[in-house]
């Protein structure tokens, strides 16, 4: 269940926004507190890396360790709220239509691609054009909470990615507490299984009923 709306006296309400993020891409959106955030895959097997980014403090970033800590787990679930590096919520994960997201693996660099016999950019390279784009200085970049890819912790501790079962439609919608800046990469994660690069569209709203469906 999603969070109730707090009651906000300071902004009007905004008309809704939709960035597409095509495939080996990456694409930024603005939230205000209280708002909406929907994730949606549009193309079957999408990988969303997400990153998130304080309006207010730049050393304050959505972190998916403390996320793990805080929640005690390692599997992102409905009513689950993700945090930031300094412990506060950043958002609660509301409806979710697959159930299978990594709160364990780093985002994918160039290096790392090739070295597995990828081409292609990785996240971390398409984060780092993305912020540069916006003019943003970031003094550190974060492990992303990968949307959309389903890896397994087995009992002796090792990591085991699972083939993707996601379909374009599949999505996500949480409601955010703090100002923040969000950026998704859709790039190669070089993970089998979980390594075609598909879009995938992220839309803001004030409500549920904003949204298209």
């Amino acid at each position: 269940m999603l969070i109730m709306k707090e009651h906000i006296l300071d902004r009007a309400p905004l008309p809704m926004c939709r960035v597409d993020v095509a495939a080996g891409c990456a694409g930024a959106i603005a939230v205000k507190r209280g708002q909406l955030l929907r994730i949606e895959a549009l193309d079957d097997g999408a990988v969303a890396s997400l990153f998130g980014f304080s309006e207010a403090d730049p050393m304050v970033h959505l972190s998916v360790h403390h996320t793990r800590v805080f929640s005690n787990s390692y599997v992102l679930g409905s009513g689950m709220r993700l945090v930031n590096n300094r412990r506060r919520p950043v958002m609660v994960l509301g409806k979710d239509s697959i159930g299978k997201h990594d709160l364990l693996l780093p985002a994918s660099t160039t290096a790392f691609l090739r070295s597995r016999g990828y081409a292609g950019t990785g996240c971390v390279e398409s984060l780092q054009a993305e912020l540069a784009r916006l003019g943003r200085a970031q003094p550190k970049l974060p492990d992303p909470i990968n949307l959309f890819m389903h890896v397994a912790l087995e009992r002796d501790g090792s990591i085991h990615p699972k083939p993707s079962t996601v379909k374009a439609g599949d999505k996500i919608t949480c409601r955010v507490v703090q100002d923040m800046l969000f950026v998704v990469s859709t790039c190669c994660t070089g993970i089998a299984g979980n390594d075609q690069p598909g879009a995938v569209a992220m839309s803001v709203a004030e409500n549920l009923s904003d949204f298209p469906e």
